[in-house]
């Protein structure tokens, strides 16, 4: 009879290989094309390989090795990120980069309960000048920086 040693390990890897199968499932129309003309299909699947790859060998691990027992899971987490992406998304062309980066940064810091606001702030408007200067200073993309101040 085999032994899960490590139950923790067992969901997780269990998880990495179901989020494979289903990127696997969703680029099956996808054409994969050769190594010297890559198809749209083939990042996600060298990807989703890579990750069911790592999910069985946290499986096998788990069977192994003694690890952490499954514990109950905090729905905090996935609430204030999947918020903050999701302010994300409906604050980037309104109120622009600048207002839609720091409060994504501040949103998604309270998913856990060791930040502190000062640091999600400074770390928010670090991080949105890093992105301003990126994606609309170095490669020049159509983000609406401050559509309430600028313009576009």
């Amino acid at each position: 009879m085999i032994r899960i040693r490590a139950p923790q390990e067992t969901a997780a890897g269990l998880f990495l290989v179901v989020l494979a199968a289903v990127v696997f499932w969703q680029t099956s129309d996808l054409a994969v094309g050769t190594v010297r003309a890559l198809g749209p299909g083939m990042m996600p699947r060298v990807l989703a390989t890579l990750c069911g790859i790592c999910g069985i060998a946290l499986i096998v691990f788990s069977l192994i090795k003694d690890g952490a027992a499954l514990e109950r899971w905090s729905i905090r987490g996935p609430l204030f990120i999947l918020g903050a992406a999701i302010v994300f998304g409906l604050t980037i062309r309104p109120l622009g980069l600048f207002v839609a980066g720091i409060a994504t940064v501040i949103l998604g810091s309270f998913a856990s309960h060791d930040s502190r606001f000062v640091e999600s702030v400074i770390f928010g408007v670090a991080m949105t000048t890093f992105c301003w200067l990126l994606f609309k200073v170095l490669l020049s993309l159509p983000i609406p920086v401050a559509p309430w101040l600028l313009g576009y």
